[in-house]
């Protein structure tokens, strides 16, 4: 590629970027207005322009034409007719349809009155308009705006709703100057306070819905508190576990004068309700059978909620994205690394829980030291003889598992043990027998499912507290855990190579360290097995990502040095 036209454009709407490009920053930084990041490794970079990643750039005001010039100028070959049609259609569609407010009233308008036509005998939206007034205006039932706005969005009109929100109970706390855990001065950081400005858009009516895409260990959590602390507003958060809710409640109380008693928790064990309440994604999807209620939908209308997050939203059951649908009167923030989801529901998000807002590489954060570099090592061991028969004759789940539990991985893990002395390390896998063994040998503190909550949380406060140096975990640890200092991670199993396990895996230990700020990722694979061709996908995932990455065997991994 020409370092002056990097880009290549290409009818499936894929593009790539060559990253030694002249103006590369501002080339990538402009991309990601309008097209989603799919792969990232060391030369080039591909991003994937869709309907949702158009709107998105819609919402923040970016025109078709802006876009179009942009990829002229930097394409080394002709932009493909096709991918100019669906720029200008994609981005003239979304606020072709407004809902908006008046002397407490909601409407929906559009300049074209064929759209207002075609939307007041459309099915799933006639039972929701109380009166068409014009070609170009409609009355609508306020409380189903969720609904008339999925409708639409399926019908290929993405609604820009101006109707505004709810301010909700105010409840005024500050962010505190030091934080409590350690006394060290707390500062919002720049990056952080912009997601909320663009998120927030000083309380107008186009801000309050939205997704901030940031990566692990970026500080998420401190986004999330940051939107808080401008809102000054009673406040739900929606969480992966329980583990998150103790994480969210340690964060808030570290780092603002929110007083203990203010914040309730809501899951299994304890159902408080608080100005501040931080709820799992578990206990509002309970319901006795399939055909019951969910018993604890009722939280979201407990209180006149102002600000209602949801963490690791690409993680957002469905049953809550329907439910979000009723609750569009709230400000709703979603929190995420990727908006990828494994259900294909990115439309739903876009539509309920609003479009993104912020985004921002790891790489940029990287080079602030505001994430630590991380050096992925897939290290191939064979399988143990006394296991090859039993693996013949097996099914592919169960060869996968007896891979996957190949007694040599031990004492790999013991010897890498011994050359990352004096690092705090997290062995994590998914079979608890293997786990249970691996404590057995080495003695080290181990956390399952099984572990009781209030145990977990004392593990956890040790291991950062530096007590506890090495820590066995299963897959319990795969979200939400702030583990800062975790330095090293040994995967000894993993679940059928899952893009979205790896990443959470490596989210682990991506926060910042002290000294060299580097970080260690080993998944010990068992080679010429089912295991493997899992691992393939875990190491394409990594390098496409543009991460650090080398296969080895045995004899090298000894070699290597980690200090």
């Amino acid at each position: 590629m020409n370092v002056n036209t990097p880009l290549i454009v290409q009818g499936d709407g894929t593009i790539l970027l060559d990253v030694k490009a002249n103006d590369f920053d501002e080339i990538r930084t402009f991309m990601l207005a309008f097209a989603e990041l799919i792969k990232s490794p060391e030369y080039i970079h591909t991003y994937k322009i869709t309907s949702v990643s158009l709107w998105n750039a819609a919402s923040l005001k970016y025109e078709a034409q802006t876009i179009i010039d942009f990829l002229i100028k930097y394409s080394s070959y002709e932009v493909p007719k096709n991918i100019i049609y669906q720029i200008t259609d994609s981005i003239q569609k979304y606020g072709r349809v407004k809902i908006i407010k008046e002397n407490d009233k909601f409407f929906l308008t559009s300049e074209d009155s064929s759209i207002i036509t075609e939307v007041a005998h459309y099915k799933h939206t006639e039972k929701y308009i109380k009166d068409v007034l014009s070609n170009n205006k409609i009355e609508i039932d306020g409380a189903y705006r969720g609904h008339i706005k999925l409708a639409l969005i399926n019908l290929g009109y993405p609604v820009e709703d101006l109707a505004g929100y709810k301010e909700g109970i105010p409840f005024h706390f500050n962010f505190r100057e030091v934080m409590k855990s350690n006394g060290k001065p707390f500062n919002v950081r720049e990056y952080q306070k912009d997601a909320i400005d663009v998120y927030y858009a000083e309380g107008r009516s186009e801000g309050g819905a939205g997704v901030v895409t940031l990566p692990c260990g970026s500080g998420k959590t401190i986004v999330g508190i940051t939107a808080m602390e401008r809102m000054q507003t009673h406040t739900l958060i929606i969480t992966t576990g329980v583990t998150a809710c103790r994480q969210w409640k340690q964060e808030i109380l570290d780092k603002t004068d929110i007083k203990e008693e203010d914040i309730g928790e809501y899951n299994g064990a304890t159902k408080e309700i608080k100005p501040i309440t931080i709820a799992t994604y578990k206990i509002l999807t309970y319901r006795k059978d399939k055909q019951s209620p969910f018993l604890h939908f009722h939280l979201f209308f407990e209180k006149s909620w102002g600000l209602v997050i949801y963490d690791e939203v690409h993680l957002l059951p469905a049953p809550i994205i329907k439910l979000t649908s009723e609750i569009q009167s709230m400000r709703r923030l979603g929190l995420t690394a990727t908006l990828v989801r494994e259900d294909g529901l990115e439309k739903d998000v876009f539509c309920l829980i609003g479009p993104k807002k912020f985004d921002m590489p790891w790489r940029d954060l990287e080079k602030k030291n505001f994430i630590a570099t991380a050096y992925c090592y897939d290290v191939r061991i064979p399988l143990d003889p006394s296991h090859r028969n039993d693996y013949v004759i097996s099914t592919d789940r169960t060869k996968f598992r007896i891979a996957s539990e190949n007694v040599l991985k031990y004492e790999v893990v013991i010897k890498l043990l011994e050359q990352v002395k004096d690092k705090n390390v997290l062995i994590i896998g998914q079979y608890l027998s293997q786990l249970d063994e691996m404590n057995k040998k080495t003695g080290f503190t181990i956390i399952t499912g099984k572990t009781p909550q209030a145990e977990r949380d004392i593990i956890y406060g040790k291991f950062k507290a530096g007590e506890i140096k090495t820590l066995i975990v299963s897959k319990v640890a795969n979200f939400a855990i702030d583990l800062p200092d975790a330095e090293v991670l040994i995967q000894i199993s993993g679940t059928f190579g899952s893009r979205q396990e790896e990443a959470q895996r490596l989210g682990r230990i991506l926060r910042p360290k002290s000294g060299s700020n580097r970080s260690f990722f080993f998944s010990i694979i068992t080679s010429d097995t089912k295991e493997e061709d899992f691992g393939h996908k875990r190491q394409l995932f990594l390098t496409e990502q543009g991460y650090h990455y080398e296969i080895v065997d045995r004899e090298t991994l000894y070699k290597l040095e980690f200090n």
